[in-house]
Parts: C-alpha cells; sequence; structure tokens
C-alpha cells in the first residue's frame, strides 16, 4: 500500500516565547518537533506497512531546516522523505497549503492513503487535512481513534471521536485520516534507525518542482491572514465569605444573583 503522511515542524511549545510588543513567538533558542499528533498519524501508516507492506512516504511543507523533521520521521521507519521548500510558500493559510501540499503529492504519485495528525498545535484550525481531501475529492475522516483493516487492506473500518463518544464507519481506498492521539503509541527511535535516517537523500522541491501555480501559494494565494497575535490576560478576584455554613451559603447565592449568573 502506497502511504503518504503529512507532516509539520513546529516550535516546542514547552519552552516557547512570546514578544508581546511584536505579536510574534520568539522561535530563537526554542526547539523545533515533529507536530505532536502527527506522531500518531506517521505510527499508524508504519502500522499499517506492517500489516499489509508498502511503503510510507512522508512531506513537509517548511523552511530548509523543517528537513529535521524529516529525518526524525525516516527515524522512525517511514522509508522517503520529500520537502517542500520555497520562498514563495512562506505566510501561507490553510488554503495556500492544500493547494501546495497536492502539487507535491501529484509529484509523487497518488497514493492509496492519507494520513494526517488531528491539528498542528501551532495553528491548530484542523482544517489542513479535510481541506487536502477536499482538493483531492476523497472521503475525509476525522479524530480517528481506532483502524482496522478489512479485505486485505482495501477497506478500513474506523473508531471516530465524537462529542457523544465514538461511531464506527467504514471506508474504501482511497482515503484520507486525520488521527488522534488515542489512536497509537509511537514506537521508540532506534540508534541504527537514526543512523540511517541521516544518510537518507531528502529531494527539495520548490514550486517550480511541483509545477505550482504561484498566484496560489503563499501569501498570494492565502484569503486570509493574522493581523494581530497577543497573549491574553486574566484577572482573578477572591472574596472569603464569612459566618456560618447558612450565611455563606446566602451570602455565595447574593453574589451570583448580582453578576447575572443566577
Amino acid at each position: 500500500m502506497e502511504i503518504i503522511v503529512c507532516i509539520k515542524q513546529v516550535p516546542d511549545t514547552a519552552t516557547v516565547r512570546f514578544d508581546k510588543e511584536k505579536g510574534t513567538i520568539i522561535r530563537e533558542g526554542v526547539e523545533s518537533i515533529i507536530n505532536p499528533p502527527d506522531l500518531h498519524a506517521l505510527e499508524a501508516g508504519l502500522s499499517i506497512k506492517d500489516q499489509v507492506g508498502g511503503k510510507v512516504t512522508l512531506i513537509t511543507m517548511g523552511p530548509p531546516q523543517a528537513e529535521t523533521a524529516l529525518r526524525d520521521g525516516l527515524s522512525r521507519g517511514a522509508d522517503a522523505a520529500v520537502l517542500i521548500s520555497d520562498r514563495a510558500f512562506a505566510a501561507a493559510d490553510t488554503l495556500a497549503t492544500t493547494y501546495t501540499l497536492l502539487k507535491a503529492i501529484q509529484k509523487i504519485g497518488i497514493p492509496d492513503l492519507i494520513l494526517c495528525g488531528t491539528h498542528a498545535i501551532d495553528g491548530d484550525t484542523a482544517q489542513v487535512g479535510p481541506g487536502l481531501a477536499a482538493r483531492l475529492g476523497w472521503p475525509s475522516i476525522t479524530q480517528v481513534a481506532g483502524l482496522e483493516l478489512l479485505d486485505n487492506g482495501d477497506k478500513l473500518k474506523l473508531k471516530r471521536l465524537i462529542e457523544q463518544g465514538y461511531e464506527t464507519v467504514e471506508t474504501g481506498l482511497p482515503a484520507l485520516l486525520t488521527c488522534h492521539k488515542t489512536l497509537n503509541t509511537p514506537r521508540v527511535v532506534s540508534l541504527k534507525a537514526k543512523i540511517r535516517a541521516k544518510k537518507t537523500e531528502i529531494p527539495v522541491w520548490g514550486a517550480e518542482d511541483i509545477g505550482a501555480d504561484l498566484s496560489k501559494v503563499g501569501v498570494q494565494g492565502s484569503p486570509t491572514w493574522v493581523d494581530s497575535t497577543y497573549v491574553p490576560s486574566f484577572e482573578a478576584k477572591k472574596e472569603m465569605l464569612q459566618g456560618s455554613a447558612e450565611e455563606q451559603v446566602d451570602a455565595l447565592v447574593k453574589r451570583l444573583k448580582e453578576s447575572g449568573i443566577l
């Protein structure tokens, strides 16, 4: 089975800092990692390959340093990787991103299955997976928390997380899935795999390489943009209620009514 896994390199939120004056993330000195939900998408792809055979190819769109995320993915078991990198892709919103990914996937060759994380921890839109599926005209099953192969891998039986619990979905291929963190546990990386990953050649494709229309990529192809960014401030006030239990309850009810909660 031919499987493509879309990953993204993101700043580690455990060490991220924010410039309040400029309204931007301070990336200097902040470690970049594979977007955590994407690790579950990769593990799903590797698990499927273990069962029915095939090839797992990673793709990411980003600056040159995003190559480190691809090598991390290769060390976890992916067979190949492609970096989509061009200054023309900068400041892309999700519409421009899905167009760019589509053009790269068409160059690689349309696979049987595309896997993505549920969302990116930096933008948190959860739009790229479904948007890419819409461009391909494929079924999109989001929030996948369980996966079973049917008919030797020709069909998938999926457990999908919803607000009320779970629902079971079956789909044929091709299809695109976004994988929830409860789907699996990413495998441990071995030293031998890390060495192999360092030696693997990773092609870098720009806009011309994938035949992209420059009016549809980057800022030119983005009908939405970030106008401003800020860290919300929270003010909390507390009041200690005095008196007996009955008096405290009466005082609390009074405060709640004054605030409009009751």
